[in-house]
């Protein structure tokens, strides 16, 4: 069986979901189980996402149907333990090997906005066993 990896696109610009999808859509072409959390985005961007399951399954704790950074203080607040609770999903789907690829979409923005910090993502990686992808996107 081959080495599971962790790969991260950073930066700004355009591209770093899109290359994240590729590659989920490859694996779930070869077999594979895969689970795309996302973080930060309105439900408008999981809703086109959504046809790609059963064989790609979507995931988003938020409630908000904005995006994380258009909403109120206090909205964010609200959300903030939405998050938190979907990076302890994240970590529990690895541990019970419930997936094969684990994409962290926007995931590096949720430490960014103060929301974990990288030990909360640390936590995730070391769930991961040696067979499992991680991949994370964000800036």
């Amino acid at each position: 069986m081959e080495q599971g990896v962790i790969q991260i696109y950073y930066g700004d610009g355009k591209g770093k979901t899109s290359a994240a999808l590729g590659n989920a859509i490859k694996a779930a072409s070869l077999g594979k189980t895969v689970y795309i959390i996302q973080f930060l985005k309105g439900q408008l961007d999981s809703l086109f996402l959504s046809k790609l399951e059963p064989e790609v399954k979507i995931f988003r704790f938020e409630r908000s149907l904005e995006c994380f950074d258009t909403l109120s203080p206090e909205k964010q607040n609200e959300e903030k333990q939405n998050i938190l609770n979907c990076l302890n999903f994240a970590k529990k789907a690895l541990v019970t090997g419930e997936c094969d690829m684990l994409v962290l979409d926007e995931v590096l923005g949720v430490v960014n906005e103060g929301i974990a910090n990288a030990e909360d993502l640390l936590n995730v990686f070391n769930a991961k066993t040696p067979f499992e992808d991680i991949i994370c996107t964000g800036n």
